[in-house]
């Protein structure tokens, strides 16, 4: 892990920029390349803390706006470490022949007729078999950072956060709580939400455009947790009313400490 920025703070957060892994050979037929990534961190923190990795939705990357305002509540407000980085394909990553090809594939699938969800769902699980990984072995190296330590981890992603969320939150023990969203059950999620038993905040846009109401639904019915709340609210996939913020903060404040 290489810190790649000088620290920046602002309103008592530091920001900084690294990447994770390999940093020459870099192809766009997807041989493995450095992962790029944001910590954010209280200002001058020194010890363990708990620590939220965040996942970006689709087409977007780790220093989103949504991204960031997120993470910097959850720093200001509560002491935690965020971190994120981009899905292979996006942000800084090179491109990903494979994954453009197949995205170029379902648009013109959609466009002769077929169902968007199962082609999302499916495209989603393929890149989930790369993100699993590259994202414990991030946790592995920020967890190594001593301002950061092996605290309680959690985890924040909705849309394309989700598809690859659900994978990796039945596969790592380290989370405790996750909050989820505009994701449905087609393919291998329900299978993977099957095995999630920590607590879960799930986001539904009630007329969502992209995955169907009742795969939503049956997503959040096929989580195993325990302790799990639906949020539904009005509007289209990306219409997540602002509010939910302050829910997401107070869940997280409950559950990690």
């Amino acid at each position: 892990m290489r810190f790649t920025s000088v620290v920046t703070s602002s309103d008592g957060v530091d920001e900084q920029l690294f990447t994770l892994g390999k940093t020459s050979d870099e192809t766009s037929d997807g041989t493995p390349d450095a992962i790029p990534g944001v910590l954010w961190t209280p200002e001058g923190a020194t010890g363990t803390r708990p620590l939220i990795l965040m996942g970006h939705g689709g087409g977007q990357h780790k220093m989103a706006p949504g991204i960031t305002t997120r993470a910097h509540r959850l720093v200001a407000e509560c002491g935690f470490a965020v971190v994120a980085v981009d899905v292979p394909g996006h942000g800084d990553r090179p491109v990903h022949e494979e994954y453009d090809r197949i995205a170029t594939e379902n648009q013109a699938r959609v466009a002769a007729g077929e169902e968007l969800a199962p082609l999302i769902a499916d495209f989603q699980a393929l890149v989930a078999r790369r993100t699993v990984p590259e994202w414990q072995a991030v946790l592995d190296a920020v967890q190594g950072i001593e301002y950061v330590g092996p605290g309680p981890v959690g985890y924040w992603g909705v849309s394309l956060g989700c598809g690859l969320g659900v994978p990796f939150v039945a596969a790592e023990p380290r989370v405790r709580a996750a909050v989820l969203g505009l994701g449905g059950a087609l393919g291998s999620a329900a299978e993977a939400a099957a095995r999630i038993t920590v607590p879960v905040e799930f986001l539904v846009q009630w007329d969502d455009e992209r995955v169907p109401r009742a795969q939503c639904l049956a997503l959040f019915d096929a989580l195993a947790s325990a302790e799990k709340t639906l949020h539904a609210n009005p509007g289209k996939h990306a219409e997540l009313p602002a509010f939910e913020l302050d829910s997401t903060v107070r869940f997280f404040a409950r559950h990690l400490g």
